[in-house]
Order: structure tokens, then C-alpha cells, then sequence
């Protein structure tokens, strides 16, 4: 039995519920009312529509989606062939649908969701639709579940976006029992550090394009989640400690018989619920605990910054208010546990080796850290998540994970982490405000004091490089790089330049309102800045040469400039941002739609939280 949860734990929860009162409410009582009917959904529609329904089906489905007794299920997938995370999904619809018919219910692919991936178009103009993805899939996950047929659901996906729309669509079904069915990780390829290496030599011109080459395929090799701990590896141990996942499932990998295993548990987990069972819907299962939940395991780990954006969004599908003193005062109390590349050499596979997310759980409940008392797919209470499974005798099983961690190089216990908070700081001053996070910054390199040279965009950055101008301390500025500018793609094609004038012995700093995700690393980078640039925020006003002070330590970032003189200056203006190629233009409304970074940078924030609002 977990110890108490911690009064500074509690006071942040319960600040929050607070904050959401009425918004929260106000959701419990939509998704309560959706849930009212003790019959399955598809039993209120009329008969051409239901007849549309069942229409391709055959045999035993045809039946059982015809009859008004067996629960269905909704299979929505971000499969596709192309991404090697969600390759492996090509098999789980069948496992699914075998399992839901044997647990007694119906399973019918309900619709896929797009999943592009950012190791593919970083760095280029496909990047700029990569955040707005998440909401296109969101939307698309609404549109699959809205055809009133099912009972419960089934999310496949993985990667970046792909899990945090997939949520905030599922929120929108908040009613209906829901689980998240992980693919797993790729094995271990080429280590981080060398490949870490090649990268930078490449950025000096000391390696060839196939050095290159050949090291990045070394490291992203074969069918499952790429293994550094980025996005996609965050939301599969949020998700997870969500109480969203099976116990202990999100870094088993992809073809072999325990992930076959857990999917089909995950199956019949969910048609049990709907036919009735104690466990809770998705809706209820999302409520202000679990998101605390979700946002200490993202600190304990040094996870994606990303999901300073994604947890607030979907927290808000569910009603919840999450800010970023949340994550600020969390992290103040929350220890760093893990250290998994580009925190660390390690990969994903390494962590789940010393004991991975079971481990981690258990040194989280035994602290405080977490609220045990919550509702999982797996029951209630979080307990059970210090189990991870196993097959025995071709049955699947859970024991009880090590308590302590295997290789205190990748997993530390509760008595000595790698540094006494989670990494995570949020930046205020005359720029707005800003998150950092520094897990892998060196504590002499987490405050910056240096001139400007402002950039509005990779491009110009790479040029300036590459022609030797910023070989001296620099505070590197890439503005109009925001949500309602261009999408606010990832930047961290700059990391290996930034890394080179680093190593050199300059103080390095990079500040932007773009941003870097979880394959931020050495370099202290104030990101995803508010209010943005386009949006008139105070970077438009940076010139070449001002001086910029960025302090972790302090929280602090600011532009030493005087006040008066800093207003007096007109907003730079900047390129126009294009709007077309490579799918752009068909995402015009979203740019002008956009919320805030710190509301989720999301197309469905309320109008008070645009990004326009340069006072907020």
C-alpha cells in the first residue's frame, strides 16, 4: 500500500481541481448523459442505418452487429507502412477482432487517423503541419467514433501527435471504456553517443553525407518506435502511468508473443467494461490526479517538452485546466530518476532492462509522488502498475517488478537521483514566457549572458554557421516560428551547430517561439516563447546584437534592453510565412485558429486563449 501522497503533490491537484471546477463539471455531466443508455449504442439507431452498419460484415459479426445484446468496439489505428513505430499496427486488427468475438462482443475498424512522423520532416517545410496534426487526428478520431455503434474503443498509435490527438478525440467519446494499445520499441541500434558524434562532425563538414547516412540507419534500423526518448517514447510511459496502458506493456516490443499477448488482453479488457465491469470510462479515468499523474512521470524521466503542449491539451478535452506553474512547481518537488538519451547515452530498451516503468511507479507511489488512488484499465488504483507482465506457460501473467532499479546508470531509486528536481523550468520577463529544460544541460552552462543574432528561420541560421559568424558567446534568436506564423515546427536541426559552438567554449544559448521537443539536449533553449513573434510578442522587437540574459536558475529571461526603448521599437517584420507546397496551404485556418503555446497551441482553445493576445 502507497504511502500518502505529499502535500506539495496534493496542493498542485488541488489547485487544479479548483481552476476546472465548472469546466469539469460541465464535461462529467456531457459524457454522464452519453452514457445513460444500459444498451449497446447501435441499438438506438434506425434500421437503414443500423443496416448500413453491418452491411461488409459476415458470419458470427454479422449476427452479433445486427443483435442488441453484445457490446462493440471501435478499432481506430494510425497505422501505416511507411513509419517504422506504426508498421507493426498491421497485425493488431485481426488479433483484436478475434479476441473482442471471444470475449463475447464485436470489433469493426472504425477508421484510421494520419500519423506523419518528425524524423522525416524535420527541418523541412513538411515540419510546419506537423503540430496541427495532433488536431487533425483528434478530428478524425471523432469522426470514426461518431457513427453510434460502439460501446468501447481500441486506440493504436505511437508516435509524436499521434497519441495526444488521439486522446483529445477519444475525450470527445469520454463515455465510452477506452484503452491504448502501444506497438513498442525497435531493438538497439547504433549507440547514442556515436551517433551523437557523427552528427556533429557532419555539421563541421568533417564526415561525408554517407557517414551520415550509414549512422542514421544504424540507428533507426528495423519495425518499432525509435529508441532515443523523444515524443513518441514520453507518451507511451505518460500514457502508461495514465493508467491508460496494461501494466507494464509500453516497451515490450513489436513481434513478439507477449506484445501479441497484452493487445489481446487489451481487447478483452475493454469489452468487459463495456459489457459491464468496474473499470472506468475514459473520461473518468482522465480526471485531475491522473494528469498530475502523467506530468511527475514526465519529469522524473526528463520526457519531451512537447508534452507541455500536449498535456495541456488534452487535459483540457477532459475539462481540466493545466498551466505551466503546474509543471513548474512540480518539478521543484519531483526528483530526476532517469537518464535516457539525450538526457543520457541509454536508450528506451536500456530503461525498460533496469526495470523501466514498473520500477519507476513503484519509487514514485513509495515517495508520495503519485496518486494511488486512481481509476485504470486495469482496475482501480495505481498499484498495479508496479507489476509487469510475463507469459507463462503460453498464459499472460503479471509479478511484481524489481523495487529497486537493475542499472543505476539509467534508473536511479528515490535515495539517490540524478539531481534533486525534474528539469523542468519555466522562463518569465520582458519576452514573455518560456520552458527550458535542462536535464541534460551542465549546471555551468544554464545561465547565458551573450549578444543576440536574431534569425527568422533555419535557414538563415545554417547559413551564418556555416560562413563562421557565430563562433564567439551568442544568444541564437529563431522567431516567427509560432503556431499562428508557420505551425510551430521542431527546431532541433540546429542542435548539432548549436553543439559545435558550445564545445568550442562559447556560451551558447538558443531562444525561440518554435520548438524542440524531447531530442532537446546540452544546449540550455528557452522554447515555445508567449506571446509570439507574428503575434507582436516582444521577440519582433530583438535586434542583432542586444543583449539577451537566460537564467535557469532564476527562471528568468530578458532582453537588457530599457523598457521604453524596447516598446518605442516597431515590430521587425518578418518574411511573410509560406503558404504554400507541401500541403500548407490546406492548413491556412488552422494557423489563424491557433491558441497559445501555454493554452496547448491548440485549433480547439477557447477564444480568450489565441495566440493574438499578447497581454495574457
Amino acid at each position: 500500500m502507497a504511502p500518502p501522497t505529499t502535500d506539495a503533490v496534493v496542493q498542485v491537484t488541488e489547485r487544479i481541481a479548483a481552476r476546472s471546477a465548472a469546466t469539469r463539471a460541465a464535461y462529467l455531466d456531457r459524457i454522464r448523459t452519453a452514457s445513460a443508455a444500459d444498451r449497446p449504442a447501435r441499438t438506438e439507431l434506425p434500421c437503414s442505418n443500423l443496416a448500413h452498419g453491418f452491411a461488409a460484415c459476415s458470419g458470427t459479426d454479422r449476427t452479433a452487429v445486427r443483435g442488441a445484446s453484445k457490446p462493440g468496439v471501435a478499432i481506430v489505428s494510425a497505422y501505416n507502412d511507411m513509419l517504422s513505430a506504426h508498421q507493426p499496427l498491421d497485425e493488431f486488427p485481426a488479433w483484436i477482432k478475434d479476441s473482442v468475438r471471444e470475449a463475447g462482443g464485436v470489433a469493426q475498424f472504425a477508421g484510421g487517423v494520419p500519423a506523419m512522423c518528425d524524423g522525416i520532416t524535420q527541418g523541412r517545410p513538411g515540419m510546419e503541419l506537423s503540430l496541427f496534426s495532433r488536431d487533425v487526428i483528434a478530428m478524425a478520431t471523432g469522426v470514426a467514433l461518431s457513427h453510434e455503434m460502439f460501446d468501447g474503443a481500441l486506440l493504436l498509435g505511437v508516435c509524436d501527435k499521434i497519441v495526444p490527438g488521439l486522446l483529445i478525440g477519444g475525450l470527445a467519446f469520454g463515455h465510452l471504456p477506452t484503452a491504448l494499445v502501444p506497438a513498442g520499441p525497435m531493438p538497439s541500434g547504433l549507440p547514442n553517443a556515436e551517433k551523437s558524434r557523427i552528427r556533429q562532425l557532419f555539421a563541421e563538414g568533417k564526415a561525408t553525407r554517407d557517414d551520415l547516412l550509414d549512422a542514421e540507419a544504424a540507428s533507426y534500423h528495423s519495425p518499432g518506435t525509435c529508441t532515443f526518448y523523444g515524443t513518441a517514447n514520453s507518451n507511451q510511459l505518460v500514457v502508461e502511468v495514465m493508467g491508460l496502458h496494461l501494466p507494464g506493456s509500453s516497451f515490450v516490443q513489436p513481434g513478439t508473443p507477449l506484445r501479441k499477448a497484452l493487445t489481446e488482453e487489451a481487447s478483452r479488457r475493454v469489452v468487459r467494461t463495456a459489457d459491464g465491469e468496474a473499470c472506468a470510462p475514459l473520461g473518468e479515468i482522465i480526471d485531475e490526479r491522473a494528469i498530475v499523474n502523467a506530468v511527475v512521470a514526465l519529469l522524473a524521466t526528463g520526457g519531451s517538452t512537447n508534452h507541455t503542449l500536449h498535456l495541456v491539451a488534452i487535459a483540457a478535452a477532459a475539462g481540466i485546466e493545466l498551466t505551466w506553474d503546474d509543471f513548474a512547481d512540480l518539478s521543484a518537488v519531483v526528483p530526476s530518476l532517469a537518464r535516457v538519451y539525450p538526457n543520457g547515452s541509454a536508450d528506451i530498451n536500456h530503461f525498460a532492462a533496469a526495470g523501466g516503468v514498473p520500477t519507476l511507479v513503484g519509487q514514485l507511489l513509495d515517495a508520495g509522488l503519485l496518486h494511488p488512488d486512481v481509476q485504470t484499465v486495469a482496475g482501480p488504483g495505481l498499484d498495479r502498475y508496479r507489476q509487469q507482465p510475463f507469459l507463462e506457460d503460453g498464459r499472460l501473467v503479471w509479478r511484481d517488478a524489481p523495487e529497486r532499479s537493475l542499472d543505476r546508470d539509467v534508473l536511479r531509486d528515490l535515495d539517490e537521483p540524478f539531481a534533486p528536481d525534474g528539469g523542468l523550468r519555466v522562463l518569465d520577463g520582458n519576452l514573455g514566457r518560456a520552458v527550458l529544460k535542462v536535464s541534460a544541460v551542465r549546471p555551468e552552462h544554464r545561465t547565458v549572458t551573450a549578444p543576440a543574432r536574431v534569425f527568422d528561420d533555419q535557414d538563415e541560421f545554417t547559413a551564418a554557421f556555416r560562413a563562421g559568424e557565430l563562433d564567439h558567446d551568442v544568444v541564437v534568436v529563431v522567431r516567427n516560428q509560432g503556431p499562428q506564423a508557420n505551425g510551430m515546427p521542431e527546431l532541433h536541426a540546429l542542435t548539432p551547430a548549436l553543439g559545435v559552438l558550445q564545445d568550442r567554449g562559447n556560451q551558447v544559448a538558443l531562444v525561440t517561439d518554435g520548438r524542440m521537443s524531447g531530442a532537446s539536449g546540452k544546449i540550455p533553449a528557452a522554447i515555445q516563447l508567449t506571446p509570439e513573434a507574428s503575434a507582436g510578442g516582444p521577440l519582433s522587437r530583438v535586434r542583432d546584437g542586444d543583449v539577451l540574459r537566460l537564467d535557469a536558475e532564476r527562471g528568468a529571461l530578458e532582453v537588457l534592453v530599457p523598457e521604453e526603448e524596447l516598446h518605442a521599437r516597431h515590430p521587425a517584420a518578418a518574411a511573410p510565412a509560406a503558404q504554400f507546397g507541401t500541403g500548407r496551404e490546406l492548413f491556412t485556418a488552422f494557423r489563424q485558429a491557433s491558441g497559445r503555446a501555454d493554452r496547448g497551441a491548440s485549433v480547439f482553445a477557447p477564444p480568450q486563449a489565441r495566440s493574438t493576445d499578447v497581454t495574457a
